[in-house]
């Protein structure tokens, strides 16, 4: 269970609570879905019983109390403690991380996307009768300067993921060296000034200026190559300067970038040499030491949205770096080693190291980086 879909699970909870009589409330449109704090338990933990004591006229730990046992009950939910002033902390049930990496598996370097289908089941919580919203066109503007240019291009790439349809103008068409160097996505769909938003289309249309700290000198962006480049442009948050340095050329764990497509390289490593041995993947339950790569992979979804949400390229690359440190932990077990045979674990292992590397492929395909399948 993603945390998507567990946000939903809450949801529905204080759906049957009011629908019940027990809460005197409207429902919520979303519900906030966390890696429990210091002092948690559980899988996740929310704080919808926080959310909504005001309008309810009770306690947040009676909100919580409320809602326990619609969350106990849920399918996937193997149970659900109240801490602290009201939190309801979520364990998942032993089925879950299966799911998680059968889903993964199945979806690719396309999970997290919203496509048509995943789109039309997001939206199966409406009133009858209520039509989902229509994605909004998202209008795209950036001045002529490279990293202006590669953020929208990722931008974009986000924003498509989740299903919003855009448009991206620049000020003046780039000289040739930056599409070269960057890639031809960064050409954008037409040049010229931002369009004033029309009468009929200012409701109907956002119009976003894409305007990030620039470079000190852009010319050091050619040493670099293509893949760095981009990541030293888009790896900063947008207010931050990038530094265009030969440190991120290095292989070596200091550097983020080499990280990542390692990560993504060993888990192909380890498919081809499981392959060799006879065995395959075979979603399962893993052991405890994987749990923080499974809260990455199943944040993943929400980590698009969000990036997309507040068009912050930045947020997808740092959420890479921690997929692939996790994966990386992950790896020398899973494989037999010496003369042992391969065992259930190990296929579960071999399936969770496949939804990783699809993870990390899929997130540097949207960042315009090439994932390698040997490094």
């Amino acid at each position: 269970m993603t945390p998507v879909e567990l946000s939903r699970t809450v949801l529905r909870a204080v759906r049957r609570a009011v629908e019940g009589g027990e809460l005197r409330v409207v429902v919520p449109e979303t519900a906030s879905v966390t890696v429990p704090g210091a002092g948690g338990c559980g899988d996740y933990a929310t704080n919808i019983a926080l959310q909504l004591a005001r309008p309810a006229g009770e306690t947040p730990r009676r909100v919580a109390e409320l809602l326990r046992p619609h969350l106990a009950g849920a399918h996937g939910v193997s149970g659900a403690e109240i801490t602290g002033p009201g939190f309801l902390n979520i364990s998942l049930g032993s089925t879950a991380s299966t799911a998680l990496v059968e889903e993964i598996l199945r979806r690719g370097p396309r999970y997290g996307f919203v496509d048509d289908q995943a789109a039309d089941a997001s939206h199966g919580d409406l009133p009858p009768g209520q039509d989902a919203p229509t994605a909004r066109l998202v209008r795209l503007h950036a001045p002529n300067e490279p990293r202006a240019l590669v953020v929208m291009d990722v931008v974009a790439r986000l924003l498509r993921s989740q299903g919003t349809p855009v448009r991206t103008r620049c000020d003046s068409r780039p000289e040739p060296a930056w599409p070269a160097l960057l890639g031809a996505e960064i050409e954008a769909d037409a040049y010229g000034s931002p369009q004033a938003p029309a009468r009929r289309d200012a409701v109907a249309d956002v119009h976003v200026n894409v305007r990030p700290v620039p470079a000190l000198d852009p010319a050091d962006l050619h040493p670099l190559g293509h893949d760095a480049a981009r990541w030293a442009l888009l790896h900063p948050a947008a207010h931050d300067r990038p530094r265009l340095t030969a440190d991120h050329l290095v292989q070596r764990e200091s550097n983020p970038l080499f990280r990542v497509r390692y990560a993504y390289a060993r888990t192909r490593a380890v498919s081809r040499n499981a392959a060799a041995l006879g065995f395959t993947p075979a979603p399962g339950d893993v052991l405890e030491d994987t749990a923080p790569l499974l809260t990455h992979l199943a944040d993943h979804p929400r980590l698009l949205a969000r990036a997309a949400a507040h068009r912050a390229p930045d947020l997808l690359a740092r959420h890479l770096v921690a997929v692939a440190d996790a994966t990386l932990a992950l790896l020398p077990a899973t494989l037999p080693l010496g003369d042992e045979k391969p065992s259930a674990a190990h296929r579960a292992r071999l399936a969770l190291a496949e939804a990783a590397g699809a993870v990390l492929a899929g997130g540097l395909s949207l960042l315009g980086i090439d994932a390698p399948e040997h490094l």
